[in-house]
C-alpha cells in the first residue's frame, strides 16, 4: 500500500486531452503529460488531487486501468450542493487546459492475494472501484461481485462498459429512481463472513449502512473509501479551538474547513491520506474535550480518547490533542 501523505506530494502538470460526458451531470476527464512523457505509475484504488479552475485542489480517483501510463483518466460528477470544485471543473475546464495535480496516492488499495472480492459501489463511487477491475484484465486473480447502485440508468457512469457480456455475470446494477423504498437489500451479500475482503465506495449513508451490516465480519476484510473530503458539512456545524498540547499552540477552526487543513496551513506535520475518514492515517490522540466523529474507523470504545483530524469536529468549545 501507498504510504500515508505527509506532505503536498511533487506536482505533477497534466493537460486535458480529452472531455466527455460519463453519464448525465458526469464528466470524464482524460489527462495527459504536459510534456508528453509517461505518467508516474499508480495502482488500483489511486487518487490525485487536481487543483480545479477556481483554484482549490480536490481529490478524484483515477478509474483508467493502471498499466495505462500514458493518461490518467477522472470521472466527476457536478455536485450542485458541494463545495465548488466538481463545478468548476465541469463547467469551466476545456480540452488543451494544464493542471496541476499531486502524485497518486492510495488510501484504498487491494489487498494481495485476496479469497474473494465484493465491491459495493454508490453512484460516483464506482470510480476506485472501477480501476480495480479494469486491472484484472482477462484474468481476474479471484471470483469477485460488483452490486453497483445508482439512481437511474441515465445516471449511471460506465453503464455500457459493465453491461458488457464479458463482465455481466460479475455485476448487478440496481436502480432505486431516487425512492428509498426500491433501495437494494445489501444484508444477504454481507450476511455470512468469509475469507474475501468488501469494498465499498460511495455516498456516506451507502458506506454507514455496510459499516452497520459488515460489523461481523474482520475489520481488516472492510474497506472503505469516501469521494467527500472533510465528512460533509452538517448545518448545526459551529467553530471550535484546538490546541496542541506539545507546543500549546492553538488554532480556530471554523465552519467548512477541517481540523486537517488548518494545521497543514500553519505547518503543522500531521499524518494523512484520505481526507474522508476512511483510511485512519491521522488518527490523533485527544487529551481533552468531545468529538463529533465523522469517520469510518474509530469503534465505539475508541472514540472517547481519539479523533480523525481530518473530517470530525468538536461538540465543545476546544480540544486539546496529542500533537
Amino acid at each position: 500500500m501507498t504510504p500515508p501523505s505527509t506532505s503536498m506530494d511533487t506536482e505533477v502538470r497534466l493537460r486535458i486531452q480529452k472531455i466527455e460526458d460519463a453519464a448525465q451531470g458526469i464528466r470524464a476527464f482524460e489527462l495527459v503529460s504536459e510534456n508528453a512523457e509517461d505518467l508516474p505509475p499508480f495502482t488500483p484504488g489511486s487518487h490525485i488531487k487536481v487543483q480545479v479552475p477556481n483554484g482549490e485542489f480536490r481529490k478524484y480517483s483515477l478509474c483508467n486501468d493502471p498499466g495505462e501510463r500514458h493518461h490518467y483518466v477522472i470521472t466527476v460528477k457536478r455536485e450542485a450542493q458541494g463545495r465548488g470544485g466538481s463545478i468548476s471543473l465541469v463547467d469551466e475546464a476545456r480540452e488543451g487546459q494544464i493542471l496541476s495535480a499531486t502524485m497518486p496516492d492510495n488510501a484504498f488499495a487491494l489487498v494481495d492475494n485476496p479469497d474473494s472480492l465484493i465491491f459495493i459501489a454508490g453512484g460516483i463511487g464506482i470510480t476506485p472501484i472501477l480501476s480495480m477491475i479494469r486491472s484484472f484484465g482477462e484474468l481476474a486473480p479471484c471470483p469477485w461481485k460488483l452490486y453497483y447502485l445508482s439512481q437511474a440508468p441515465e445516471t449511471t457512469a460506465y453503464l455500457d462498459e459493465l453491461t458488457h457480456p464479458d463482465i455481466k455475470a460479475h455485476v448487478k446494477i440496481h436502480h432505486d429512481y431516487g425512492d428509498p423504498a426500491n433501495s437494494f437489500d445489501l444484508w444477504p451479500v454481507l450476511e455470512k463472513p468469509n475469507r474475501g475482503h468488501v469494498y465499498c465506495c460511495g455516498p456516506r449513508g451507502l458506506m454507514e449502512g455496510v459499516r452497520d451490516m459488515s460489523g461481523h465480519w474482520s475489520p481488516a476484510r472492510i474497506h472503505f473509501e469516501s469521494f467527500l473530503e472533510g465528512g460533509g458539512k452538517k448545518p448545526d456545524d459551529q467553530p471550535f479551538r484546538v490546541e496542541l498540547a506539545k507546543s500549546g499552540r492553538e488554532f480556530e477552526i471554523p465552519v467548512g474547513k477541517s481540523i486537517l487543513s488548518v494545521l497543514l496551513e500553519a505547518g503543522v506535520k500531521v499524518s494523512y491520506s484520505c481526507e474522508s475518514g476512511t483510511c485512519g492515517s491521522c488518527r490523533t490522540r485527544m487529551l481533552q474535550g468531545s468529538a463529533d466523529h465523522r469517520d469510518m474507523v474509530l469503534m465505539p470504545e475508541e472514540q472517547e480518547a481519539e479523533i480523525m483530524v481530518c473530517v470530525s469536529r468538536a461538540t465543545c468549545e476546544k480540544l486539546v490533542l496529542d500533537l
